[in-house]
């Protein structure tokens, strides 16, 4: 697999898992019900994934920042935005399996009895769609987030047709602090980051440099005559 495509995946990883994340944690979770004391009703408290565990959000909205991130650092940089990823997906798991093992159900009861202010009975319910929908997509982050950690130095990133351009003036400017005569490549160079700036590389250019191109300099022309060098001289 080439490194474009390897972070093409892990940026749909990243995108997926945050899309996922997201979306359960604006879904039901568990409803809470707690009974109270003749003649006072029940009451029924119906909380999301946010609200049972905000960290699904914050993670969500953590991976789909790290997929626009990926692509835009490099180096050192990359690498720690694949442990980001691999810890957020780490989080959503484990909010994830609290949903489903009921961690979530007690403590929101316990959280609603005290705000309430008890009550007879105490019951909770949990739906288990959404939290395993937020331990699919923290896997995916783990994966995703792995890959970026392992493999990201090696991938092509943003603005490098500016970083060789950058170069190139660069090595002009150095050329000509050091008074070294500009070569052929050095001139063909500048004309073409002259017209990616729209300006005009023929004006104000040396007459010598746009009749002769090839940098042979004046009178080494090999036409016929006296200073020509098909010539002779008498």
């Amino acid at each position: 697999m080439t490194a474009r495509r390897e972070m093409t995946l892990a940026l749909a990883g990243c995108a997926t898992a945050g899309g996922l994340a997201l979306s359960a944690s604006a879904q039901r979770w568990l409803t809470v019900t707690i009974t109270r004391p003749r003649p006072l009703p029940p009451v029924v408290e119906t909380l999301t994934g946010g609200q049972a565990a905000p960290l699904v959000t914050a993670c969500g909205l953590l991976l789909l920042a790290a997929a626009v991130a990926v692509p835009a650092v490099r180096g050192a940089g990359r690498v720690a935005v694949g442990l980001l990823v691999a810890a957020a997906g780490a989080g959503l798991g484990w909010s994830g399996v609290r949903g489903l093992t009921g961690a979530l159900t007690d403590a929101a009861a316990v959280d609603a009895a005290g705000r309430i202010g008890g009550g007879t009975e105490i019951s909770g319910a949990a739906a288990a769609g959404w939290p395993a929908v937020a331990v699919a997509a923290g896997l995916v982050a783990l994966l995703a987030g792995l890959l970026v950690a392992v493999r990201g130095r090696a991938w092509p990133g943003m603005g490098r047709r500016y970083e060789r351009a950058g170069s190139a003036t660069t090595t002009a400017s150095a050329a000509a602090a050091t008074g070294r005569p500009q070569t052929p490549e050095d001139r063909h160079q500048a004309a073409w980051q002259a017209l990616d700036r729209g300006e005009d590389p023929t004006v104000d250019a040396p007459v010598d440099a746009l009749l002769d191109p090839a940098g042979d300099g004046p009178g080494e022309d090999s036409g016929p005559g006296p200073a020509g060098r098909g010539g002779a001289t008498v």
